[in-house]
Formats: structure tokens, C-alpha cells, sequence
């Protein structure tokens, strides 16, 4: 045990407590004759947690945690404070990056090694811990050897050093039982097209996402490949821009049965969409896989990893999630971090604290929306419609039997209300 946690408890459900404590995240609450652990599923970002040192474009770090540094005892020690958080807000996954966990070593060998050595002892920690992990994934873009991306890099040992990274990540994922592994391509895009071969860089992203896949089912691996869209940071055009985007890129790759999405509120915002949009869509389109949930400043204009407070607009993200049948293997991960000038030991309970009962409050909401069943209804009822004779042979016509239906059977057809507003005031019932 470390002492960095010392005289924070354990966190209970206690709706009325003034302390620190959980006032709408019940894990053992049933709903839809499960409980809300497994339909939330929280994990917990080991990046943003433990690794990350305050810094900002303008600005050092201003944590000082006991644990920086580049020696193994250190990262044990990180390992040693994060089991212990997550034993104290009693959470069911954690993920990371391979960077977060382990010194940098002067060779891919050495790094190798380091890697390996806390994977183990990971594995030892989650003999004694319920926490499990729900993804692992490469960081591929901060280090200075991938500042022009790795998949997509001009220099081909850049490309087969983010391979081997890859295949190590992937093989610590499956060792630790873990559910997901993730593709997120941190600089997969590029800042001018005067040194940029665009048709050459897809080919490299294509055929390494193709590699993922192919060494997934060689490994007997059978949790989900989750690939995390992002647009414009860092790179000013990033390839996996928006689920839309990626989904074409899938499709072209012929990875569309093989590959699911992880969902960023705080990406999606960043695109100029909704979560909900991103969400909606990916479910459309059958590769909803799992959410990485923040929320971003609306005020700026780059990704700022906050955590959420806000139960509505949680509570529309959850509708769709419920509405695409729930988390199989992907879950509720907060990619989010403190702000810089939370430093205390308790900021970071209570940041994960009140993100989960923010997420409590609003997936609540969010079923008892789907149960009561008047948006589907009124949704349905727009497209009425398609569901008659007419309306279901139409799409199977061409233009000129139409055009020769409508001349001798002539329609006016007449705008109808979408309601907006009264949805809207629907949904102001919930939350």
C-alpha cells in the first residue's frame, strides 16, 4: 500500500451524505434486470490519471506525483496508486496506453522488456482487484519518431517499429484478459499537401489496420478492434476524421465485419457533430463498439478532456447506446483529466466520483425515456408512410414508373410539423 490515497475511504452509495460518496451511481441498482455496473461499465484512463503532469501549450506541468520519473520502480509504484484508486471508487475496468505504464528504454528491446515486466505485474495486481481491463492500446504519437504519423509515415521503419509496438500491445491485452484493444491514430493525418502522397498514405493506414485484424484471430484473441475516430488534432486533417469517415475507409478495406468503433464525446465535438450524432450513427451502421467519455469546452477550440457535468446531455448520449442494445465488450472509459490546478489527491477521487454519477443520473434518464416509448412512437409515426403498400414498393421502382404514377394518379403531397420542440420538451420530462 502507498500512502498517496491516505485518509480517503472507500466511496458508497449514500445519496444523502456530505461526503465524499456516490449519490446516483448505484453499481447494484437493476435496471432492465441488470445492474448498473454492467450496463455502465466505468473504466479508468491510466494516461490522464497517472501519467499526465498538468502541462498546457502554454505552461509546465503542475502535478508532482511521487511516481514521475523513468525507472521501474516508479512505474510499480504508479501501478500500485492506480489499483489502489481503483479499489477505493470500486470501478470494473481500466485501460492504457503502453507509454503510460512503462519507462521509455534507449532500444525497442529495452522498452520491450519494461513493458512486459508491468504487464506481469499488472497481472498480479488483478489477482487481488475486481478491476478489469477493458482495452489496451499503442501510443503511436508522442514520441518525436512518429511526428509525421506511424501507419501512414513516409520512412518504412517508422511503419514496422509501430507493427512490432502494435503486436506487443496486443499480446499484453490478451495476456490480461482484456476486452477491446484500440487503433487510435494519434498524428494518422497530415499538415500540407506539398510533401503529403495521400493515395500511398491509405494504403499504409489500410493495410496496417488489415495486419491488427489478421493477428487478432491468429492469437485466438476474441474481445472487439475498436479504432477511435478523431478529427484535426494534432494533425490538421486527420484520416479518421469522424465514424462516417472511417466507416468509408472500412468499407474500402473490406474491415467493416471486423472492425468497431470507440467513441469520443470530446472527438466528436471537435467534428462539428453531436455525441449522439457519432453514436447514432456508428449504431446505423452496425460498428458501435464502445465510448470514451468527456465533454470538451465549447469556448475553445481544441480537445479538453473534461470531465462530464452534464446529465442531460449524457442522458441523449445513453439513449443511443441503449438504443443499439448496450455495451457487449466496450464500456464507459473516462478519457478525461484534472484541470491543471486540481492538484490534491482527493481532486482525482472526486473527479471520477462525479463523473459517474453524472453518468447515473443521465443513463437513468435515458431508459426511462426508451421505456416510456413516446419519442419511438412519434419517430415511427413520421415514417408511417414507408410502412405502406406504396411506401414500401417505392424504393424498389425507378424514375419513370414513379414519374407515370404520379401523372396519372396525381398526390399533393403538404409539409408536415417535425415537432421538434415538443420532443425536445418530451426529453425536459427526463432530465
Amino acid at each position: 500500500m502507498t500512502d498517496f490515497f491516505k485518509d480517503i475511504s472507500p466511496l458508497a452509495y449514500a445519496p444523502g451524505s456530505a461526503d465524499l460518496a456516490f449519490r446516483h451511481y448505484n453499481p447494484d441498482e437493476v435496471i432492465a434486470s441488470k445492474r448498473m455496473e454492467d450496463h455502465l461499465r466505468f473504466g479508468v484512463a491510466y494516461w490522464h490519471s497517472f501519467a499526465w503532469p498538468g502541462g498546457d501549450p502554454f505552461g509546465a506541468e503542475t502535478f508532482q506525483r511521487p511516481w514521475f520519473g523513468d525507472t521501474m520502480d516508479l512505474a510499480k509504484m504508479k501501478a500500485d496508486v492506480a489499483f489502489e484508486m481503483f479499489d477505493l471508487l470500486n470501478v470494473p475496468f481500466f485501460c492504457w496506453h503502453d507509454a503510460d505504464i512503462r519507462p521509455e528504454g534507449d532500444s525497442f528491446a529495452e522498452s520491450l522488456r519494461n513493458f512486459e515486466e508491468i504487464i506481469d505485474y499488472f497481472g498480479t495486481k488483478m489477482q487481488t482487484s475486481k478491476t478489469k481491463l477493458l482495452w489496451g492500446t499503442a501510443n503511436l504519437f508522442s514520441h518525436r519518431r512518429f511526428m509525421s504519423g506511424a501507419a501512414t509515415n513516409p520512412d518504412p521503419e517508422i511503419f514496422a517499429w509501430s507493427a512490432a509496438t502494435v503486436k506487443a500491445c496486443m499480446d499484453a491485452t490478451h495476456k490480461l484478459g482484456g476486452e477491446n484493444y484500440v487503433l487510435w491514430g494519434g498524428r494518422e493525418g497530415y499538415e500540407t499537401l506539398l510533401n503529403t502522397d495521400l493515395k500511398r498514405e491509405r494504403q499504409q493506414a489500410g493495410r496496417f489496420l488489415q495486419m491488427a485484424v489478421e493477428y487478432k484471430h491468429k492469437i485466438g484473441f476474441k474481445g472487439a478492434i475498436l479504432v477511435e475516430p478523431k478529427p484535426q488534432e494534432p494533425s490538421k486533417h486527420q484520416y479518421d476524421f469522424d465514424v462516417a469517415t472511417v466507416y468509408g475507409f472500412l468499407k474500402e478495406f473490406g474491415l467493416e465485419g471486423e472492425v468497431q468503433m470507440n467513441i469520443e464525446q470530446g472527438h466528436a465535438i471537435l467534428a462539428g457533430h453531436s455525441f449522439e450524432h457519432e453514436l447514432a450513427l456508428a449504431s446505423s451502421l452496425g460498428i458501435f463498439g464502445s465510448i470514451d467519455m468527456n465533454r470538451n469546452d465549447y469556448q475553445s477550440g481544441w480537445d479538453t478532456d473534461q470531465f462530464p457535468n452534464n446529465a442531460p446531455e449524457v442522458a441523449l448520449a445513453y439513449y443511443e447506446v441503449l438504443k443499439a442494445g448496450g455495451f457487449t465488450t466496450g464500456g464507459t472509459n473516462f478519457d478525461a483529466k484534472l484541470r491543471r490546478q486540481s492538484l490534491d489527491p482527493v481532486d482525482l477521487i472526486a473527479a471520477h466520483a462525479g463523473a459517474m454519477d453524472v453518468c447515473a443520473r443521465g443513463f437513468k434518464a435515458a431508459h426511462a425515456m426508451l421505456e416510456d416509448g413516446t419519442l419511438e412512437e412519434m419517430r415511427n409515426a413520421r415514417y408511417a408512410g414507408w410502412d405502406s403498400a406504396g411506401g414500401k414498393t417505392l424504393l424498389d421502382s425507378d424514375l419513370a414508373t414513379i414519374a407515370a404514377q404520379v401523372a396519372s394518379d396525381p398526390i399533393d403531397p403538404q409539409p408536415r410539423s417535425g415537432r421538434q420542440e415538443i420532443l425536445e420538451n418530451i426529453v425536459n420530462r427526463f432530465v
